[in-house]
C-alpha cells in the first residue's frame, strides 16, 4: 500500500525556516511526482509545490516562489519542502500528496482544485508562523 507520512511542522517565528519532510512507502517516489498542498481554516487547499518524477521539473505557487524549495532524496524515498522567510500567512496544515503524472505535467496537477491531481496523500503537519 503507498503511505505519506509528513513530519517537521511546529511553531516559528515570521522569517523563520522550517523543513517539511514526506516519507514515502509502500512504492519507489522515483516514479511518482510529488506535491505540497496547504489547508488553512476556511480557506481551500492549495497546491504550493510539486516536483516530477522525471526530468525534475518543479511548480511553486506564487506566494512562496523563492522562499520555498522542494527536492527530493530518492535513495531514502524522501521528498522535502524547505520554507525560508516564513510569513503568517504561510500558517496552514501542509500535506504531501503523490500520483503517478502519465502526461501531466506538475504545474497542471499543482494547480487542479481541492489537490485532485493526486490520489495518495499524507495525514498533514501543522505549520503556524507566529510572532
Amino acid at each position: 500500500q503507498v503511505q505519506l507520512v509528513e513530519s517537521g511542522g511546529g511553531l516559528v517565528q515570521p522569517g523563520g525556516s522550517l523543513r517539511l519532510s514526506c516519507a514515502a512507502s509502500g512504492f519507489t517516489l522515483d516514479y511518482y511526482a510529488i506535491g505540497w498542498f496547504r489547508q488553512a481554516p476556511g480557506k481551500e487547499r492549495e497546491g504550493v509545490s510539486c516536483i516530477s518524477s522525471s526530468d525534475g521539473s518543479t511548480y511553486y505557487a506564487d506566494s512562496v516562489k523563492g522562499r520555498f524549495t522542494i527536492s527530493r532524496d530518492s535513495a531514502n524515498n524522501m521528498v522535502y519542502l524547505q520554507m525560508n522567510s516564513l510569513k503568517p500567512e504561510d500558517t496552514a496544515v501542509y500535506y504531501c500528496a503523490a500520483d503517478l503524472p502519465y502526461i501531466r505535467t506538475v504545474k497542471v496537477m499543482c494547480r487542479m482544485k481541492h489537490g485532485g491531481g493526486f490520489g495518495s496523500w499524507g495525514q498533514g503537519t501543522q505549520v503556524t508562523v507566529s510572532s
